[in-house]
This record gives C-alpha cells, structure tokens and sequence, in this order.
C-alpha cells in the first residue's frame, strides 16, 4: 500500500497549527495569571484585605451561580438520578 505524501504533510501541518495554539493558547494563560497576580499585589497595598475580600465575593457568586443554573436546568427523567 502506497502513502499519499501530500496527505502526511497536510496531517503534520495540521498537528503543528494545533501544537502552535496550544502553546500561544498557553502563554495567553500565563499572561493573564501574572496580569491578575499584579492587580491583586497592588490592590493589597492600597486596600489591605483586598484579594481575601474579592475571593469571599467571588465564592458566594459562584455558588449562586450554579444554584441558578441547578433551578433552570430541565429535569431529564432518562437519566439516572446521580447524572442529572
């Protein structure tokens, strides 16, 4: 059986435009977590108590969040009880 070269070279093309997002995809990762890092170092030292503050908001947000999401979603009845 004969391979088709120009189909490997489009595969490995394709693997590498994948590769090259998940590593741009990964930096954009980094950058926002020093971006966060940096508001939240300066925020301290205006506001002491600033980031501890922020992440109490943030939990009881996130918890409202999904009881929100718990009350709106549809009953599925086909799906067992511990998958709904």
């Amino acid at each position: 059986m004969l391979k088709d070269d120009s189909h490997t070279t489009q595969n490995g093309s394709l693997l590498d435009q994948i590769d090259s997002l998940k590593r741009e995809d990964e930096t954009l990762y980094n950058i926002l977590a020093v971006d966060v890092w940096a508001l939240a170092k300066t925020m301290d030292e205006f506001q002491p108590g600033f980031w501890a503050a922020f992440m109490k908001n943030r939990e009881k947000a996130l918890k409202r969040f999904i009881d929100e999401v718990i009350k709106t979603k549809p009953a599925d009845t086909k799906r067992p009880p511990f998958l709904r």
